[in-house]
């Protein structure tokens, strides 16, 4: 059986295990009355804010696919046609995934009315579903593309990777615009919530009192869920059309098609370790271990993975170093997610001391959170260059003699635990969700102490969920700008050299290296306008809505919810328009050596970038709910107050922010490798 056909088995079981999944949550109780009336009003408020960002964006999808099918020089219409299936499995994706959590949650905070194994078991199995249906549907979309370029429309092994582009564009559109739009909706909601309800009125977190307490449980969804498993469908799709391009344009004619297919083959392996890997996260009697339930799953799919990967390399390639060079792309995984978990968990240093560091007020706790996100830098960094050197020297020394192929398998390695992260990922909404639901149902205290520690562990794998989303996209990105390269030289005859004393390289290295700058004052500027604008709504409600403080009249919670819809989609449109436009701008006047300079400045840039503030904004989250636990001085204590002040600041930095740049990176390398044959000989730099 070739890997192709594989593949696509390989992404049918996953679908049809995630609706064994789904059958298996829908199926426990929902819990009483009250419970239900709360989670409706969130199944309701976050599924209509998705249908209008999705209204949104098949107008921009429908512009965009009729360019590719009418500008493109050569095969326009097979890659516009794979850019909008690319869209619509990335939506489609989003939609399966947060269907399913805004209805686990309340199934999670009726199964912590008896077990915190069983509400475990809800949880992280509604979010296994966004990860199954993620990685299934990027698996299916480029294995079935390349099958139907390669067997149908009769496109060389060399060509048919080039063309699965468009897919990748599509989902690093819809990527960019869930993550920009899902960021900004659930940081307005937050920060608007907790500004009024914390700070001014001194009530708990989801108190029912609080009118936008509706509007922050929708964002967490629609930012944590819908936008994490768009980010990661974009990981997922782009690296493994990066692996397999460059492989078409360097290796293909001394190696044949097997070189090309063998990415396939391990994304098969990785949905197979993923459904193996679910069934390892459990409590045992009396244990209380999250954290370490989770990693069991994340460990066995990773050595499920190791193991079919050797027999899958021998079978293949017959290569011990290629099979050396995806143990490297795992052992990468297994690091930053051991770092990142070190530098924003409650158990380490890094937040301990910003706890500390809040006893004295807002200023120090800001303070110390900024260093612990610039700390987090080196750590995570030194991890990504050893993995690219090693895993090019193992390239480099296998018997393909390509470094660069090196790095893109250690990338598609770490793909094998993509869904197991985006269920981890999806958890923590599913959580915070149910939190929510026992506080404003008023169950039980031992329900509330259940979810809570459920809860702290969501923010610690959202955080770990960011780290290993970064990582990624790092290698998939230096994959990328390798191809575009190769690109470039197949439609010039030309080999450009990128090189820094050459003044068209060092124009786009500034350029690149501003825009991640760019775009996060725009998107930290959009949250602040957007919250703004819940704080006067919810500071109207408590002024002329007589009774809500003493619970006798209910907020006008739509009212809340309305506004951060319209505000997310306003703001989503300038920073989608910049990563589009700006490559586009650079490579048609300035040329390609311009551009290539761009996409190295945007790398270096964004992913430093990205690691600091997704890292420095859990902490100071992370860092508040220390405080909460009792520890100095607990809730209403200065240090608490001074905490609220960090989170309100680190929610826009670690949730809007930090991962839409991500999204940036990707879809700046795609747009460049697609236009990359139009202006091979454009430049009016000389």
């Amino acid at each position: 059986m070739s890997p192709t056909i594989l593949a696509i088995l390989a992404s049918v079981l996953a679908l049809g295990w995630a609706i064994v999944l789904i059958i298996g949550v829908l199926g426990k109780e929902d819990g009483d009355d009250k419970m239900v009336e709360i989670a409706r009003s969130i199944q309701e408020g976050a599924m209509a804010y998705l249908n209008r960002q999705y209204k949104t964006l098949a107008v921009f999808t429908l512009i965009i696919f009729l360019l590719l099918g009418f500008v493109l020089p050569e095969n326009g219409f097979e890659i516009a046609f794979s850019f909008l299936v690319g869209a619509i499995f990335s939506a489609l994706a989003g939609y399966i995934g947060m269907g399913v959590a805004v209805r686990a949650n309340v199934r999670t905070a009726q199964a912590a009315k008896t077990s915190l194994n069983g509400a475990l078991q809800v949880a992280f199995r509604g979010g296994a579903v966004t990860g199954l249906a993620v990685v299934s549907l990027a698996l299916l979309g480029v294995a079935g593309f390349y099958y139907l370029f390669t067997q149908s429309f009769g496109f060389p092994i060399d060509e048919a990777p080039g063309l699965l582009i468009g897919f990748g564009f599509g989902a690093s559109l819809i990527s960019l615009f869930a993550r920009v739009g899902g960021g900004i909706y659930t940081k307005a909601a937050d920060v608007g919530a907790d500004l009024v309800g914390k700070i001014e009125k001194g009530i708990p977190e989801d108190d029912p009192r609080n009118p936008a307490v509706i509007a922050d449980n929708v964002g967490d969804n629609v930012g944590d869920c819908a936008g994490m498993g768009a980010d990661l469908f974009e990981t997922y799709a782009v690296t493994l059309i990066a692996a397999m391009i460059l492989a078409a344009s360097t290796l293909v004619t001394s190696h044949g098609a097997v070189v090309v297919e063998y990415p396939l083959a391990l994304g098969a392996l990785g949905v197979v370790s993923t459904i193996v890997g679910i069934y390892f996260v459990r409590l045992g009697e009396g244990k209380t271990n999250i954290m370490a339930a989770l990693y069991r799953g994340t460990i066995a799919t990773g050595i499920v993975s190791a193991i079919g990967m050797y027999f899958i390399t021998k079978h293949m390639l017959n290569d011990i170093n290629i099979f050396w060079a995806g143990i490297v792309g795992l052992v990468m995984t297994l690091l930053i997610n051991i770092v990142t978990e070190y530098y924003t968990s409650t158990d380490y240093s890094p937040v301990k001391r910003i706890a500390k560091a809040s006893e004295t007020g807002a200023g120090t706790n800001l303070i110390s959170g900024l260093a612990v996100g610039l700390f987090s830098t080196f750590p995570m960094v030194i991890i990504i260059v050893t993995a690219i050197f090693a895993s090019y020297w193992l390239g480099d020394h296998s018997t393909l003699n390509s470094g660069v192929y090196g790095i893109a398998i250690a990338a598609v390695a770490m793909l094998s635990t993509t869904g197991m992260v985006i269920a981890m990922d999806s958890y923590g909404p599913i959580t915070d969700n149910a939190g929510g639901i026992a506080e404003m149902a008023k169950l039980p205290a031992h329900v509330r102490k259940n979810t809570d520690a459920l809860d702290a562990v969501g923010n610690t794998t959202k955080a770990v969920t960011k780290g290993y989303a970064v990582a990624s996209a790092a290698l998939a990105a230096l994959v990328l700008f390798q191809a575009y390269g190769e690109e470039l030289l197949k439609n010039s005859n030309e080999h450009f050299v990128f090189d820094i004393a050459d003044y068209r390289v060092l124009i786009g290295l500034f350029l690149g290296g501003m825009l991640p700058f760019l775009f996060s004052a725009y998107l930290m500027e959009a949250v602040g306008r957007a919250a703004f604008s819940v704080v006067e709504e919810v500071r109207r409600q408590f002024r002329d809505i007589k009774g809500i403080m003493e619970g006798t009249a209910r907020p006008e919670y739509n009212k809340c919810v309305d506004i951060v819809t319209k505000a997310a989609l306003k703001e989503m449109i300038v920073p989608g328009i910049i990563a589009v436009a700006a490559p586009i701008l650079v490579g048609f006047i300035l040329g390609p050596l311009a551009l290539g300079g761009m996409l190295g400045g945007v790398i270096i840039t964004g992913l430093l970038m990205a690691i600091n503030m997704s890292n420095a904004g859990g902490a100071w989250d992370n860092g508040k709910k220390y405080i909460e636990d009792g520890n100095h001085g607990g809730k209403g204590s200065i240090a608490h107050k001074a905490a609220i002040v960090g989170d309100t600041v680190g929610d826009p930095y670690k949730d809007t922010a930090g991962p839409a740049l991500n999204a940036l990176i990707k879809v700046i390398n795609t747009i460049a490798l697609i236009i990359a044959p139009m202006i091979a000989g454009v430049s009016l730099l000389g």
